[in-house]
């Protein structure tokens, strides 16, 4: 019988046309060939001994044959792996994570919040903020949110957080089912990462698809995607791009897909670039180590094209990707700077013990992928039915990889440069995916020999026993370690191999036993995880009954741009993206550094080292930033984590002055100094505050003001209680450098005028110069007057710009009460447009008298040389695809 026809794969190597395994000699001579699904095939007469592999020789299925085309040259057409695998991969991988919720009791299917560190406080406000916008249901555009932080530059946000295609999703929930919608685009992008992982370990080397399915869920489902990941969906972006761009690299190697490829890196790069330039440096790993190994007889000159074609890609990739990267990146500089950290590795026995199940720790890297398949990664350098290049490349990739970890000049190198706050060990899914592909190499001929499995059983049970003094260790992890590890022993025991075939029930029983092990360990990983995070971390609340009432408040109230509308505060953060309004608080990565250190300034508070602004309800803030309405809210019950929070909602409205005011010329009469009431006065251009001296004697502040003034109290840096006399005690929360108190009223001077604050037992806070501002209302009520009277008497707005008519004749300084972020640009009358300038840190217009209109619009830094170097980009990849269908055609 003739040899089947045979056509080189991925990898090099020739297989039969139609089968994803080699040939398997079986006793007595006759051939068993693997099917797709990891059973045996009835017996067939061997082929010539020529044409057939031995597993007992160390060759890998990386091999070229004699006169195979190298990795520069053309190379015949390959059918690409079943979609059974990654279609089995994506339902594992979405009914595992799905149970996982549902066995921590988790929303959407249990009572208890999902709703940890940032997933309330950014993710899900952004997301339902995106769906009002996809829907025309904001006031801003793609340029500007005027929702958020008196007006903040949105592209660089919708870069940073939604920019990802399974963002899109939101829009077919409801506008009461966010969190619903926020949890299936995380669902979803777990799901398409164990897919993509799935497809990119056929690629590599054809097996079994069912192994390689349960390989890439665990790659979906690994500890950093439960530790890290799905509380910051956005770095899933990045778990989904690893093995896409790997598949990228694999084009260029074998020259193929010129224009595809650029085009993946570019959707990658685009939805979110934070993540992606982690996966391109892994994914450059993974193409060194495949031009090195993958083909023998490939020349030095032909792996330097393929090297260079994958650079070609990359580039052009990341220029098409540049009219947002650009945006970003530009965004992030302007943003407000969180205190430098000093990259301290961490212990080696935490590192190790992030490789067992049930750990959880932001300050080591989540390398957990299950027991099953760490075991099989392991057995990768003993396994020497792999070939010895191979091995040895896979293995010091994924060594010094985990090295790189722990060294503070790669360390730097993997986060662009800049040791971040928080997680130091965001790259860990790439180390995650190297050991799932060494895995899969070493799995994917059928069982590793006893020799590699005690190997890699060895390494296993040390790599346990050094962890056993880690702090990470929880009281799950070795009954979780053990029961997988029994579980996949038993698989291995029943499993077919290279030199033993078995009946299919007992192949079927191995597979099952591998899925069990894999699944269950999986399972009480990410239900102890999130158990952890609850106890440990902040937390918010489901969206619930007191969203709902003020939503509703706040929409009946919106009068934008006549004046401006805040929500107040709502569990949770960046409340205005929530339920609408035009408040400050905002909490974003890119929160410019200039509205950052204004509101500070003025009184504001913030979290998150002041890239969280939170809402000030003090009047004469309301005045300087045109809020005429406040909707205030009161907790009916305790905020409990397992129930949605309820509350009352009262609107109040008062006459404040437009959203821009015009000042006389000449500086303000108001008294100086560096206290918030000073500056608040100065913005205002009137001396509403009396600011008496303070003196302290232990816990207690005295001063003396005008009866019936309202006593404000300024500590920003305090954490504790201060009480008027007479009066219940106002809690401030100040904990610097993260969070900063804003000032708050504590009721009125007594008639006496004696101002006596009771600080809480025990506290010494830091208290500034002048922590106490007695406020005057009438003079207060004069000076909005004197500035409605002189100010704009029509204000419009439109998606990214802002236009006013001024009374004939004004002269001085138009003030926008907008913060003054770069990119604005501001003109008086006909004008040109220029670079608009700032007034305390607000827009500034100059005006001669003879302009009767303002006008100032919003484009975000970086977007034209952004789009200049896409549309360069783009020009670029149409010639490279003309080329490459030309040298095609000849």
């Amino acid at each position: 019988m003739p040899p089947a026809e045979t056509v080189p794969d991925e990898a090099g190597d020739h297989r039969a046309e139609g089968h994803h395994t080699g040939d398997h000699r079986a006793e007595g001579g006759a051939t068993t060939r693997e099917t797709a699904e990891g059973g045996t095939g009835a017996a067939r007469p061997a082929p010539p001994p020529d044409d057939t592999p031995r597993l007992d020789t160390p060759r890998s299925d990386d091999t070229p044959r004699p006169g195979t085309p190298g990795p520069s040259g053309p190379r015949p057409h390959r059918t690409p792996p079943a979609p059974a695998g990654p279609l089995a991969a994506a339902l594992l991988t979405a009914v595992l994570f799905c149970l996982a919720t549902r066995l921590a009791r988790s929303h959407p299917f249990g009572p208890v919040t999902r709703n940890t560190v940032d997933l309330g406080q950014q993710y899900l406000p952004f997301h339902a903020y995106w769906r009002s916008f996809l829907l025309g249901e904001t006031h801003g555009d793609a340029f500007l949110n005027w929702n958020s932080g008196f007006g903040t530059n949105f592209l660089g946000d919708i870069g940073t957080y939604l920019s990802s295609p399974f963002a899109l999703l939101v829009v077919v929930f409801p506008a009461d089912h966010a969190e619903l919608a926020l949890y299936v685009v995380t669902a979803a992008k777990i799901t398409a990462a164990g897919a993509a992982m799935t497809f990119l370990l056929l690629r590599l080397r054809p097996g079994p698809w069912p192994v390689a399915a349960v390989l890439g869920t665990a790659y979906a489902l690994s500890g950093w995607t439960f530790d890290y990941g799905a509380t910051v969906p956005m770095w899933l972006d990045g778990l989904v791009a690893f093995p896409l761009l790997c598949l990228v690299g694999e084009w260029a190697r074998t020259a193929r897909r010129p224009v595809l490829g650029p085009l993946v890196v570019a959707l990658a790069w685009t939805a979110n670039f934070y993540t992606a330039y982690m996966a391109t440096l892994g994914a450059a790993v993974v193409l060194a180590v495949r031009l090195l190994t993958a083909e023998e007889t490939a020349t030095a000159r032909q792996r330097l094209a393929g090297a260079l074609r994958a650079a070609r890609g990359v580039l052009l990739g990341v220029g098409l990707a540049a009219p947002l990267v650009t945006v970003v990146f530009l965004a992030t500089r302007a943003a407000d700077p969180t205190p430098v950290t000093t990259f301290a590795p961490a212990p080696w026995t935490d590192l190790l013990a992030r490789f067992l199940p049930a750990t959880a720790s932001v300050a080591s890297p989540a390398l957990f992928i299950g027991t099953p398949a760490l075991a099989l990664a392991l057995t990768l350098p003993f396994n020497r039915s792999v070939a010895p290049r191979v091995r040895a490349g896979w293995t010091l990739a994924i060594v010094l990889v985990a090295l790189s970890l722990q060294w503070e000049p790669t360390h730097l190198l993997w986060h662009a440069g800049a040791s971040p706050n928080g997680i130091p060990y965001r790259q860990t899914f790439v180390l995650c995916g190297l050991l799932l592909v060494a895995a899969w190499l070493s799995v994917s001929r059928g069982t590793p020999r006893p020799a590699a499995l005690l190997g890699g059983g060895a390494l296993l049970g040390a790599l346990a026993w050094a962890a056993r003094g880690s702090a990470d260790i929880d009281r799950w992890t070795y009954p979780a370690f053990g029961a997988a590890a029994v579980l996949a022993l038993a698989a291995v025991a029943l499993a077919p191999s290279a030199r033993r075939r078995a009946p299919r029930p007992l192949a079927a029983l191995a597979a099952l036993l591998l899925l069990a092990a894999q699944a269950g360990e999986t399972l009480v990983t990410g239900e102890r995880i999130v158990e952890q995070q609850r106890a440990e971390v902040s937390w918010s609340p489901r969206i619930g009954p007191w969203h709902t009432s003020v939503a509703g408040a706040t929409a009946r109230a919106d009068a934008w741009p006549r004046h401006r509308t805040d929500p107040g505060e709502v569990p949770g953060g960046n409340d205005v993206l929530l339920v609408g309004g035009q408040g400050p608080d905002y909490y974003s990565s890119l929160t410019a550094e200039t509205t950052s250190r204004t509101l500070d300034g003025l009184g504001f508070g913030h979290y998150a080292k002041g890239r969280h602004p939170v809402t000030l309800d003090n009047p004469v803030t309301d005045a300087l930033f045109s809020i005429g309405t406040r909707v205030r809210s009161r907790p009916t019950e305790p905020v409990r984590q397992d129930a949605p929070p309820r509350a009352t909602v009262t609107v109040t409205t008062t006459p404040v002055p437009p959203l821009v005011t015009v000042r006389p010329p000449g500086r303000p009469p108001v008294p100086a100094g560096d206290s918030a009431f000073a500056a608040q006065q100065r913005l205002l251009g009137a001396p509403v505050y009396e600011l008496p001296p303070v003196t302290r004697a232990g816990q207690v502040l005295t001063a003396r003001c005008p009866a019936g003034t309202q006593v404000w109290f300024w500590a920003p840096e305090y954490q504790g209680t201060a009480a008027l006399a007479g009066r219940p005690p106002v809690g401030f929360e100040g904990k610097p450098p993260s969070v900063r108190a804003p000032m708050r009223t504590l009721g009125t001077t007594p008639a006496t005028g004696e101002v006596r604050i009771d600080l809480a037992p025990g506290a010494r806070p830091k208290l500034p110069r002048q922590p106490v501002g007695c406020l005057v209302r009438a003079r207060l009520d004069t000076a909005v007057r004197e500035l409605t009277a002189t100010g704009a008497t029509r204000v419009a707005a439109d998606g990214h710009g802002l236009t006013a008519e001024l009374p004939p004749g004004s002269t001085g300084t138009a003030v926008l009460a907008v913060t003054r972020t770069s990119g604005w640009r501001c003109a008086a009358g006909d004008e040109p447009p220029r670079p608009a300038r700032a007034y305390q840190g607000l827009l500034a217009v100059p005006l001669d008298g003879r302009a009767t209109t303002v006008s100032c619009s919003f484009r975000p830094p970086g977007l034209r040389p952004g789009s200049a170097v896409g549309g360069a980009a783009l020009l670029a990849l149409v010639a490279t695809g003309l080329l490459h269908r030309r040298r095609a055609e000849r």
